[in-house]
């Protein structure tokens, strides 16, 4: 387990520990005050007052903590403390998957995968064969950078196939927004397997068998209700992004990546952190494990895979296609920049988390969570989605729900642990509306109006939640 994730595990865990859930009491109802009047905050801050999301959520957690009565200083620390463990690993993480996906883009690597996937299909196959490159591609990067790298492919295929943009965008739309949520390595997921201390593996391995499913039904079948409802055409520009297809690529490309060292460059961390979860697995109960374990456990850590994606990336997507050292150096430069603000989000949520935690917040939970008797699935799912609703991040709802969660989780069974990371994964996702950045993204990439945007982007997110829960809610009663 990532060794920053770990940390703040034990964090959440003594603070749990302090305190052990008993009867409700009115600090409990303050502190739970205090986490929405934060969250309306954040809100407000967002959505109305157009505030960065950032700074938005450092005010969120400045009140939370003082209106629950911890010391100035107390919540200076949580928060410093929160940011420091999601950045040191996950930050990381991101900056890594901007790099590999911009090597992808500029090799011609991402046209590749379409002429082999998509341009062989007959006009009934496109959405299912988009829904694939979404998936393949949506594998080692963050989703605004694939729904970037992605949108030429969406325009020029929506043009050639002659069949309505929502029967394309959809399919990617989806691919690319479940592997967000439910698949390591991006950072959601990781975050939820370690607060909830759940097998990376065996999370890694349901994630897939929940999310195969989820992209059919939420992509290819759903295009079908979402182009009936918004019938419009491919946008010849958007966003400042030019959409044609063959300017993808760079023009210092002399030799593109074939399509077979392009998918295995992209699934090159996936398979490394399966090889440490078969590791895991064969050398669980021996107390002196050989030497190839200690390998693969290194190599299957999620930094050290992307890490090594990324040096392998700069040889299959850099020299072998034709640039030199400085056109991959400048390459991996610029595609830091388009991150920084993410990264700086992603950090302020883990921040919000810690405030919350250290205000006492998860254990308040906890105590109703007890008295409810209801399923910790449920409960874990809910809490998502309400952190979602209010917050609009999905990065943000899995680290709140997933830190507030972590206490009850003790004693569960490693099936349980990792389904319980899926369900605050699924709960992550529900309902994208104005607040989320992704909706306005997909707003202005295919150039929707808002009331377009609620019926196409933001029903398909509900839906991949729901359909997302219940696959897991499944998979549950029958373990």
């Amino acid at each position: 387990m990532p060794a920053a994730i770990t940390t703040t595990l034990r964090t959440a865990t003594a603070l749990a520990a302090a305190d052990k859930p008993g009867p409700w009491v009115a600090h409990d109802t303050r502190l739970i005050v205090a986490a929405l009047a934060g969250i309306a905050l954040i809100v407000v801050l967002i959505t109305a007052a157009k505030m960065h999301p950032f700074l938005a959520l450092v005010l969120g957690s400045g009140l939370v903590g003082l209106a629950s009565g911890v010391s100035v200083s107390g919540v200076v620390t949580n928060f410093e403390q929160g940011v420091g463990d999601t950045l040191k690993e996950v930050g990381l993480l991101i900056a890594l998957g901007a790099m590999l996906g911009k090597l992808l883009a500029e090799s011609g690597g991402a046209d590749r995968i379409v002429d082999t996937l998509v341009h062989r299909s007959g006009p009934k196959l496109v959405p299912w064969a988009m829904a694939l490159v979404a998936m393949i591609i949506g594998l080692p990067m963050f989703f605004e950078i694939g729904l970037v790298l992605l949108l030429p492919v969406i325009v020029l295929v929506t043009k050639r196939s002659e069949l309505p943009l929502m029967r394309i965008a959809i399919p990617a739309l989806a691919g690319l927004s479940v592997l967000h949520g439910l698949i390591p390595p991006h950072p959601g997921p990781l975050i939820a397997i370690g607060f909830i201390h759940a097998d990376l593996g065996i999370t890694l391995a349901l994630g897939i068998l929940v999310a195969v499913p989820t992209v059919l039904i939420c992509g290819p079948l759903f295009s079908l209700a979402a182009a009936r409802w918004v019938p419009v055409d491919a946008p010849a520009r958007s966003g400042g992004v030019d959409t044609t297809l063959e300017r993808a690529a760079s023009d210092d490309v002399k030799r593109p990546p074939s399509f077979a060292v392009t998918l295995g460059t992209i699934l090159f961390p996936v398979v490394l952190m399966l090889l440490k979860a078969l590791a895991d697995i064969i050398w669980h109960d021996r107390k002196n494990p050989p030497l190839t374990a200690h390998v693969l456990d290194f190599i299957g850590e999620p930094l050290v895979a992307m890490f090594l994606a990324v040096l392998l990336a700069m040889v299959t997507f850099g020299y072998a296609v034709g640039f030199d050292s400085r056109a991959i150096s400048d390459r991996i430069g610029s595609s830091l920049g388009p991150v920084a603000a993410i990264i700086l989000i992603v950090g302020a949520g883990g921040g919000f988390k810690q405030t919350l935690i250290g205000a006492g917040v998860g254990n308040s939970v906890a105590k109703a969570a007890n008295a409810s008797g209801v399923s910790i699935l449920v409960i874990a799912y809910l809490l998502a989605v309400a952190i979602r609703l209010a917050t609009g991040s999905a990065t943000v709802a899995t680290t709140t729900a997933a830190g507030i969660i972590a206490p009850l989780a003790g004693g569960l069974p490693s099936v349980h642990l990792a389904l319980l990371a899926l369900a605050v994964g699924a709960g992550s996702l529900f309902l994208s509306h104005v607040n989320d950045a992704g909706f306005w993204l997909v707003n202005q990439m295919f150039r929707l109006t808002v009331g377009q945007t609620f019926k196409t982007w933001s029903v398909m997110e509900t839906l991949v939640s729901l359909v997302a829960f219940g696959f897991t809610s499944l998979i549950w009663s029958f373990t």
